[in-house]
């Protein structure tokens, strides 16, 4: 029996080894980690490499780390959710996945799934939707006016949010979740408590030459600067059309011109997104279509099912968990020639977002480390 966790580790922080630690006392079983790659689902360049970050989870109590594709990495919760729980089920020894959320009660949860499925709920969404709200925000405010406070605070916490994409696909499984109450400090907050520290705080603290020691288990030797990106991604934009636009992911209602004109009258990704935003559009769904337009990442390829398990690294233990695997599993990109359409389509996103990502680095990395790096042995 196995637990699965699905993760970004951006980077691997103490509350990611607080939640590995407390999933496998209430198991007594393994752990494998679906984890994003080079680029993460607020749409931008991970902190370090994928590599880097496998081997710090496999030396703090991960058994086997496994890649989630990056077009359902930088996707919205719905699908991010769907990806990582396509890989869990895969196994067929997993049994549990356990995830950190703000309530920490599965209970809560499944009625905020009930909730989020009942037709006066959903009538009220579309009306709103019509007027412009954006869908979480539809979403609480409907639940709030059919269930009351009580179920709709449940969907004001982003980390909840996923949690009940999570059991959404769970549905059909036997697996059962595990919801684990973040510890100490909520999702992306400045503040930090004793050795706890939120993966944003650690990321701006490396990244603005601060240490961060006290919330790591261990610290990355080089890490990415977002806005060594953003003259590639203006290029990229500026040979876009409003037709390229609108092949992206989460582009509709005429939302490819407004960014098509954008790109034309400012000069930053972040005006551009300004510009762009309206109640509807969120500034994080904005960033990940930008940052889908940078790595070529259309609705069709979004929506490209999932056949395979890239490993990026495993223990002894982790090594025996593979064998439970029904998907196709891969050790070495450059050893897939004769695999399907829809898993070369994939792992081409995943090599190109990998080189696009060795540019955010202020030493530039080496391009194809996807074909060079090696699965990480611990």
């Amino acid at each position: 029996m196995a637990v699965a966790v699905i993760s970004e580790f951006n980077p691997f922080h103490n509350g990611h080894a607080y939640l590995i630690d407390s999933a496998k006392k209430l198991t007594d079983a393994p752990v494998i980690a679906i984890m994003s790659g080079s680029f993460t689902q607020r749409g931008e360049v991970a902190l370090t490499d994928k590599y880097s970050r496998a081997k710090t989870a496999l030396e703090n109590g991960v058994d086997l780390v496994i890649e989630l594709p990056c077009v359902y990495a930088v996707s919205n919760a719905q699908r991010f959710a769907y990806g990582g729980v396509r890989i869990a089920k895969s196994f067929d020894c997993v049994n549990h996945l356990a995830f950190g959320c703000e309530c920490g009660r599965v209970e809560d949860l499944n009625s905020a799934v009930s909730a989020s499925q009942d037709p006066r709920v959903n009538k009220i969404v579309a009306s709103k939707m019509n007027e412009g709200d954006y869908y979480p925000r539809a979403l609480q405010l409907a639940v709030k006016e059919v269930f009351g406070d009580k179920v709709s605070d449940v969907f004001s916490s982003p980390n909840n949010i996923l949690a009940i994409e999570y059991l959404k696909n769970l549905s059909d499984t036997n697996i059962t979740p595990l919801a684990i109450k973040r510890k100490s400090v909520a999702h992306d907050s400045v503040k930090t408590c004793g050795k706890f520290a939120s993966a944003s705080f650690v990321r701006n603290a490396l990244r603005s030459g601060k240490s961060a020691e006290k919330y790591l288990p261990s610290v990355p030797s080089k890490i990415t600067y977002p806005e060594n990106l953003e003259r590639i991604t203006l290029y990229k934009l500026r040979t876009m059309s409003a037709d390229d636009f609108r092949l992206l992911p989460d582009v509709k209602e005429g939302l490819e011109n407004r960014i098509a004109y954008a790109v034309k009258n400012y000069n930053s990704v972040e005006e551009i997104i300004s510009y762009v935003k309206t109640k509807r559009y969120t500034h994080a769904r904005l960033r990940r279509i930008i940052t889908c337009a940078l790595l070529g990442i259309t609705e069709k390829l979004q929506t490209t099912p999932i056949e395979y398990a890239r490993v990026l690294g495993f223990t002894n233990v982790g090594a025996s968990l593979l064998k439970s695997c029904r998907l196709e599993v891969i050790s070495s990109v450059a050893r897939v020639d004769k695999s399907s359409k829809n898993i070369l389509d994939l792992l081409s996103a995943d090599i190109s977002a990998t080189d696009i990502a060795s540019l955010a680095y202020d030493e530039i990395g080496c391009c194809g480390s996807d074909f060079k790096s090696q699965i990480v042995k611990v």
